[in-house]
């Protein structure tokens, strides 16, 4: 049986230009940083780990391009190894989080019985956990390191991407081309998965964009406070909380590279999911 000029295959849409300048300029700014995380192995001038005592708190020089740290470590090697533990983190939240968050979006948009009802309970209930609170307790039960708080934070994040998921579902599934696939049988597996869900992935898209720093700036946080990321492990977080005493003593530039990249890269995140979704939210408006 062929749909093809009575029923849409899928509901289309033109988004346009999805960014501004401001925001593609944001997006450049990302995809710099990613680049030179994912290249340090081939780019960073040392290794990261490599203690030069006659080099302690130099400033920027020809050999060392930003300067080195308290131990004589090359901050611009530091600093590019460290976004490879600082983006990864994040990513596989984001992505864990984003794929249950939209399974469970689905069942619980779909269906209004009792799998829905508890399920929505159990979204209340672990809205009232901040996502930093329950790092720190998964932390407290399992110990310090990373795999810790991006359980935590997966768990965090589910409940907001299944949130949203729903409120689409239950908005998309009143459309008529889904009611038409209903009136001519066709299985609900096949219309949610194939039909429905990816007119659901921009939006989706865009809020997991914003997610992915708000998850950035939370687990920098939590290596700045001796939680996460552990020495001498390059990561952005701890570099700022190993620059302390380097900062009392009226060195600046240990401390504040690594801060300015997080505030950098997690504006530019916040910038792009922001123009993703005030503009893919208009289009479906």
């Amino acid at each position: 049986m062929t749909l093809t000029g009575t029923i849409p295959l899928l509901r289309t849409r033109s988004y346009g230009s999805l960014l501004s300048g401001t925001g593609w300029f944001a997006a450049v700014v990302t995809l710099v940083v990613v680049l030179l995380s994912v290249l340090a192995p081939v780019l960073a001038p040392y290794d990261p780990d490599f203690v030069d005592l006659s080099s302690v708190l130099g400033g920027p020089s020809g050999a060392h391009w930003l300067g080195t740290d308290a131990l004589g470590r090359d901050l611009f090697s530091r600093l590019m190894y460290g976004g490879r533990t600082s983006l990864m983190g994040p990513l596989i939240v984001v992505a864990a989080s984003t794929v249950l968050g939209m399974l469970l979006g689905l069942a619980t948009g779909w269906t209004d019985g009792w799998m829905s009802r508890i399920l929505n309970r159990i979204f209340d209930l672990l809205f009232a956990f901040p996502a930093l609170l329950l790092s720190m307790l998964a932390i407290a039960i399992f110990g310090k390191g990373l795999m810790a708080p991006i359980l935590a934070m997966t768990i965090s994040y589910v409940p907001y991407v299944a949130r949203l998921t729903q409120q689409l579902v239950v908005a998309e599934r009143a459309r008529p081309y889904v009611q038409a696939y209903r009136v001519l049988g066709f299985r609900t597996p096949w219309v949610v998965l194939g039909r429905v869900m990816p007119n659901l992935v921009p939006t989706i898209g865009a809020q997991s964009t914003l997610n992915f720093g708000y998850v950035l700036a939370d687990l920098a946080a939590l290596s700045f406070i001796g939680l996460g990321i552990q020495p001498p492990t390059s990561d952005w977080g701890a570099m700022i909380e190993e620059a302390r005493g380097a900062l009392l003593g009226g060195h600046v530039l240990p401390g504040l590279l690594p801060a300015l990249v997080v505030v950098l890269i997690v504006v530019s995140i916040n910038v792009i999911g922001e123009e993703l979704s005030d503009r893919i939210g208009g289009k479906l408006s």
